[in-house]
């Protein structure tokens, strides 16, 4: 348990740099106030263009990167056999801390950058094939909200699927406890995407043009 306390911790502490916040101030404004009032990737897009959109991404995918390879630093001799469920509370912590960081009143963005990271560094087969998928969605609809949690479905499928075919080397307990935190942070992306569910069901959602992107 003091193991897995630890991953949460070091993964909340990375979440609390906040990409976009900081390029929001960079423009002397607080990006949560405009837009969606998402400190997150699609809204970087939005407010200020491709570029921060692109800076944002990169940033929130890397500090979960990191606080997978600080938890694999610290455990790689004491708990070596359960390190991917050590990786994935990690990972949850990250997501925790992206979207409710304690240094900016809780208020942060929806971890999908952050859970990109996560798959990068967890399992690059998992990754690939949600890259595939968002992007064939994206190209189809333009609704990143959909792409987003289409892809949480298909990381969850693909995770138990190879953690059944024994991918990741642990036992059962521990195997059946990455599932647990994998549908967590599924069911946490689902609801920070609640209203724009609603919004895709009444065809109301904001399409994503990248070539007409605002700068601001």
């Amino acid at each position: 348990m003091t193991e897995r306390l630890i991953c949460l911790l070091v993964g909340y502490v990375f979440g609390l740099f906040q990409t976009s916040y900081i390029i929001g101030k960079m423009h002397k404004t607080d990006i949560r106030e405009h837009g969606s009032g998402n400190a997150g990737t699609t809204n970087a897009l939005r407010t200020f263009g491709k570029k921060a959109g692109a800076m944002t991404l990169l940033g929130d995918c890397l500090k979960c990167v990191l606080a997978i390879v600080a938890v694999r630093l610290i455990f790689r001799n004491s708990a070596a056999d359960v390190m991917p469920l050590l990786a994935i509370y990690a990972a949850a912590g990250c997501v925790l801390g992206h979207n409710f960081p304690i240094n900016l009143g809780f208020r942060g963005g929806k971890g999908i950058a952050a859970s990109v990271g996560f798959l990068i560094t967890f399992d690059w087969r998992i990754f690939v094939l949600c890259a595939i998928v968002f992007f064939v969605i994206f190209f189809l609809t333009h609704y990143v909200s959909l792409c987003s949690l289409s892809c949480y479905m298909v990381a969850l499928i693909a995770l138990i699927v190879r953690g059944e075919h024994g991918a990741y080397g642990m036992d059962r307990p521990h195997t059946l406890e990455m599932y647990g935190v994998m549908v967590f942070l599924t069911c946490l992306a689902f609801w920070r995407h609640r209203a724009n569910i609603v919004r895709l069901v009444r065809g109301e959602e904001n399409k994503v043009l990248v070539g007409k992107s605002k700068k601001g």
